[in-house]
């Protein structure tokens, strides 16, 4: 087994899990709950953005983010049952990381703009925050079933890694 992902990657990983559902089942009940959850979410986010740049090898974006042409030729690979496997996040996954952080930035955002004198009660707001809200949602289901797919696919269990850190070695055919 090798680390792969450090504390400060499995610690923000589960804590924004952990504020999404909080932000999500109170969205009708608990005006206040949900909206310190939103802001976890946002502080998360930003700290994420430092430790994507300061951070350790496999949870800086220079090691995970990749061109848009490599991200599709993985897809593309997905769909052929050829793709490989990857140490730290693969293309997709990658890309993934990335439109997660912005739409849940977008979604703290427009829940943050909806509390201010200036944007209290404008529509526009509302329906953005609700959009960014509900395509969150839709991202996260999308996530899970990535993470899923590549589960079965490596014959490794992705959220078992994402609490210890840990992977199996790089075989010769796998991209570390």
């Amino acid at each position: 087994m090798v680390r792969v992902w450090d504390r400060v990657v499995r610690s923000f990983h589960w804590a924004l899990v952990l504020s999404f559902i909080t932000a999500w089942f109170t969205s009708h009940s608990s005006e206040v709950l949900h909206h310190w959850a939103g802001y976890a979410a946002a502080a998360l986010v930003a700290m994420r953005l430092l430790w994507g740049v300061l951070g350790t090898h496999y949870a800086r974006f220079s090691q995970f983010v990749r061109h848009p042409a490599t991200v599709l030729r993985y897809l593309a690979a997905i769909l052929s049952g050829r793709e490989a496997r990857y140490i730290g996040h693969n293309p997709a996954g990658g890309a993934m990381v990335i439109v997660l952080m912005v739409a849940m930035g977008s979604t703290a955002l427009t829940g943050w703009l909806m509390t201010t004198d200036a944007y209290f009660g404008v529509s526009w707001v509302e329906a953005a925050h609700s959009l960014a809200a509900h395509g969150l949602l839709l991202l996260v289901l999308l996530h899970i079933g990535g993470v899923a797919l590549a589960s079965l696919r490596h014959r490794e269990n992705l959220v078992r890694a994402m609490i210890t850190g840990r992977k199996r070695k790089a075989a010769p055919a796998d991209i570390a």
